[in-house]
């Protein structure tokens, strides 16, 4: 059997971000824990995690509009391996605490996000089509969530104590900083897409000619490409249906930043949730892959199956099943958490008395959300932006990390009810302006007016 050269790609670029972000994702889910404890150890010490995060998505926020000048010139196998490096060394710095080398790490790190992100977007849409997109988002996101069971599986285990000690420290940074370091390798063999355009319904050509596709014409080179390509991402950007998308974007930061760095840390916060407390904060980083990775399952691989219920259960639908399962667990933390357990050890009261089984049972269902509301974005700008995959995936990640800087940064001072307000009002925007859009879209693909041109072409002028 002759074998899938794109969907092994997709598999080697979806281990390599499992592995660097097995790492990462464990780092920003203990991140707040764990500089409190070292500021408990060191006085000198007065690194805040959520200013670090701040300035994490922040600098990816302004490097994500030079990320596509950049891809331009070296192409996104390149730029991947690039901004992988800076995720490796970013979690090397915790073994030598600092606060002037955490934020500058943190500026570091900004700038390979972009890179890598960006890259991504375009490396899975080169070794995509209409017909795969989904799929081949769907087996991103659940290989890349997986990343969420190892490390913080293993910070379970070691945090077992109400204080962590600086040896337990030092284990799980050196841990954590092999595993980004064994992920870049991996992202360092990532191969180029075969040599034609994977073109389906979306640019016009069905799938019957896909085989007859010509390829791609070359990059263009230097200053040029790179002026072109941050001239397309501006254009991009001001476009009614980009516009509008950028509200699903927002919702994405928000969120991203209250089950990344803030639902977690509340729980091993909250005193009364007992002794181990401190273990629930990995235990709720596992349950939350979990719930990442049966979305990308469910509605990614297992939807592009064809017809039937599962087939036909992709696009907004998805969406909409999120929102409601993201509005339990938003409820359940609500009653669960005191308004005060963001920002340091409390034994202030919630409206119940709090329960562990509740709390993972809202990390789960976050997870599970999360994935519902990035599947559909991943495979809707890929079937809409195929031929500007690069800076529709820069504008994506530029708007989420704007979203989710600004966040980190109000996350010092807003209490817990108050963040949960803000996440309410945006992915009720977000939902409606997602599934607006993809309505939309799916009308013009599925009934096209006489006369009318073909989608790319219709998207092409609209745009």
């Amino acid at each position: 059997m002759e074998i899938d050269k794109r969907l092994l790609n997709v598999l080697v670029l979806s281990f390599g971000f499992m592995l660097v972000f097995t790492a990462f994702q464990t780092m920003g889910n203990i991140e707040k824990t764990i500089l409190d404890s070292i500021a408990k150890d060191d006085k000198s010490f007065n690194g805040n995690a959520y200013t670090s995060l701040a300035i994490i998505y922040a600098a990816l926020a302004i490097c994500n509009w030079l990320a596509p000048s950049f891809i331009s010139m070296t192409g996104p196998r390149i730029a991947i391996f690039v901004g992988s490096c800076c995720y490796a060394f970013f979690i090397a710095t915790f073994l030598l605490p600092s606060s002037g080398l955490l934020y500058t790490a943190s500026a570091i790190l900004g700038f390979g996000g972009s890179l890598v992100w960006t890259g991504h977007g375009q490396y899975l849409t080169e070794n995509s089509d209409s017909e795969t997109m989904s799929r081949n988002s769907g087996l991103f996101w659940a290989i890349f969530q997986s990343s969420m069971f190892t490390g913080n599986l293993f910070v379970y285990f070691m945090f077992t104590d109400p204080e962590i000690d600086g040896p337990t420290r030092k284990i799980v940074f050196w841990v954590l900083t092999s595993l980004a370091i064994v992920g870049v390798a991996v992202l360092s063999i990532l191969r180029k897409p075969p040599q034609k355009l994977s073109l389906g319904e979306a640019e016009g050509v069905s799938s019957h000619d896909k085989e007859l596709a010509m390829p791609e014409p070359r990059r263009q080179a230097g200053c040029a490409a790179a002026w072109s390509a941050f001239r397309d991402a501006l254009s991009l950007c001001i476009t009614p249906k980009m516009l509008l998308l950028s509200l699903t974007f927002i919702y994405t930061g928000l969120g991203l930043t209250f089950f990344s760095g803030i639902y977690s840390s509340s729980i091993g916060f909250t005193e009364a949730m007992g002794e181990k407390r401190k273990s629930l904060v990995g235990l709720s980083g596992i349950c939350i892959g979990v719930g990442e990775v049966l979305g990308g399952a469910i509605f990614g691989m297992l939807a592009s199956r064809g017809p039937g219920a599962l087939g036909k259960c992709t696009g907004w639908p998805v969406v909409v099943i999120g929102f409601f399962i993201t509005l339990f667990a938003y409820i359940s933390a609500f009653l669960n958490l005191p308004n005060s357990s963001p920002f340091k050890d409390t034994n202030e009261e919630a409206y119940m008395v709090p329960s562990p089984v509740l709390a993972m049972a809202g990390s789960l269902t976050l997870g599970f959300g999360d994935a519902c509301y990035n599947t559909q974005i991943y495979s809707l700008l890929g079937v809409i932006y195929a031929k500007d995959s690069a800076p529709a995936f820069a504008l994506f990640k530029f708007t989420q990390s704007v979203a989710a800087a600004i966040s980190f940064v109000y996350s010092n001072h807003v209490g817990l009810h108050g963040q949960l307000s803000i996440l309410l009002v945006s992915m009720v925007l977000g939902t409606v302006a997602f599934t607006y859009i993809e309505r939309r879209y799916s009308r013009k693909k599925l009934e096209p007016a006489e006369g009318e041109p073909r989608l790319a072409e219709s998207v092409s002028a609209e745009e």
